[in-house]
C-alpha cells in the first residue's frame, strides 16, 4: 500500500468539503492548479462514503462565487488594467482580452455560463462583468448557473463513473510511490510546457516587432506600411482604429489578406497585453508568404497614449 495515496485518499475522505473548497477557490482565483482532476475523485469517493456528491456540489459553486465575486469587484473598481495583469501573468496568452471581448460581444452575460470551461477565460469573464457593469444581482444569478454547471460535470462524471476512478485510484496504489510520481510529473510536465510555449511567443513578439514611434516616423517619411486591426468588432467601432488601418478578423486572416502584396510591410496590432493577438496573425501571414510582418508594441493603446490621431467608424456615435 501506498502510504502517501492512502494518506491523501483519508484527507479526501474525511475533509472533502474542504479540501474540494480551497482546490477550487485557488483555480478561480486564478492560480495554475486544475481543479477538474480532484473533483472527479472527490465524486467517485462520495459514493459510499462521509461526504454527498450534494454538498461537494454546494460548495464548489461557494468557491466559485467567493473568487469570481472579487474578480467582479476588481473588474469594477479597475476596469482594463485588471484585464492587463490577468492576461500578462496567464499560462494561456491567446486567452487574452481580445477573446474575452469577442466572447462578450457575441453572447454578452451568457458567456458566463460557458467560461470556466474555457481554458483562461474564467477569470478574465468575470472581472470584464465588473468592467462592464453588468448588474450585481445578474452577475451573481448567470456566475452561479455557470458555476453549477462547471463543477458540476466533473464531479457528477466521478460520481456516475466512481468504479472506473476507483480502479485507476487502485492501480496508482499498487504502484506505489512511482504512482504518485506520474500524478505529479504529469502536473509538473503540464505547467513546463504551458510556461514554454508563453515564453516562446512573447520572445519571438519581442524579436520582430515594432514600437509607436518608429511606425509613426515611417508614416511620416511617407512610408506607409499596411496596417491591420486584429481586434474584435465592437472596441474597433467604439475606440476607433489607427488612420488608414485594415480591418482584420482572426479566423479569416488569410481570405482577407489574399490580394495583399507579399512583399508590402505589414503591421499589426491589437489590445492585448503583449501584443499575442497581433503576433499570433503576425505568425500566420509569415507561413502565408508575407516577408515583412511585425506586431506593434502597445498595440492601439500605445499609439492612442502617444497622442496620435484616431479614425472613427460614424456607427461610434
Amino acid at each position: 500500500m501506498n502510504l502517501a495515496l492512502d494518506g491523501i485518499l483519508g484527507l479526501l475522505t474525511e475533509h472533502g468539503l474542504a479540501i474540494v473548497f480551497l482546490a477550487v477557490l485557488i483555480e478561480q482565483v486564478g492560480l495554475p492548479l486544475p481543479a477538474p482532476p480532484l473533483l472527479l475523485l472527490a465524486g467517485a469517493l462520495s459514493v459510499g462514503r462521509h461526504h454527498s456528491a450534494l454538498a461537494l456540489h454546494a460548495v464548489a459553486i461557494a468557491a466559485c462565487l467567493i473568487a469570481d465575486l472579487g474578480w467582479y469587484a476588481a473588474g469594477r473598481l479597475h476596469g482594463d488594467k485588471v484585464l492587463r495583469t490577468i492576461c500578462r501573468v496567464s499560462l494561456n496568452p491567446d486567452s487574452c482580452v481580445r477573446e474575452t471581448q469577442s466572447l462578450f460581444a457575441r453572447w454578452g452575460i451568457w458567456s458566463l455560463l460557458v467560461a470556466k470551461f474555457v481554458p483562461g477565460l474564467a477569470t478574465l469573464a468575470t472581472a470584464l462583468s465588473g468592467d462592464v457593469r453588468h448588474r450585481l444581482s445578474l452577475f451573481i444569478a448567470f456566475d452561479t448557473v455557470g458555476a453549477a454547471l462547471y463543477v458540476g460535470t466533473w464531479l457528477w462524471l466521478g460520481v456516475y463513473f466512481h468504479a472506473a476512478v476507483q480502479d485507476v485510484v487502485a492501480v496508482l496504489e499498487r504502484l506505489g510511490r512511482s504512482g504518485l510520481v506520474v500524478v505529479f510529473g504529469a502536473l509538473a510536465l503540464w505547467l513546463i510546457v504551458k510556461w514554454w510555449q508563453r515564453d516562446r511567443l512573447l520572445r519571438e513578439i519581442r524579436g520582430v516587432s515594432i514600437t509607436v514611434p518608429e511606425l509613426h516616423q515611417l508614416i511620416e517619411a511617407g512610408e506607409q506600411p499596411t496596417l491591420l486591426d486584429v481586434r474584435p468588432v465592437d472596441p474597433r467601432t467604439l475606440e476607433g482604429t489607427i488612420p488608414g488601418a485594415l480591418r482584420l478578423s482572426l479566423e479569416n486572416a488569410a481570405e482577407q489578406t489574399k490580394d495583399l502584396p507579399r512583399d508590402a510591410e505589414v503591421v499589426v496590432y491589437c489590445a492585448c497585453p503583449n501584443e499575442v493577438s497581433a503576433a499570433q496573425v503576425a505568425r500566420r501571414l509569415r507561413r502565408a508568404g508575407f516577408v515583412t510582418v511585425r506586431p506593434l508594441v502597445g498595440g492601439i493603446e500605445a499609439w492612442v497614449a502617444a497622442g496620435l490621431p484616431i479614425e472613427r467608424s460614424p456607427s461610434a456615435d
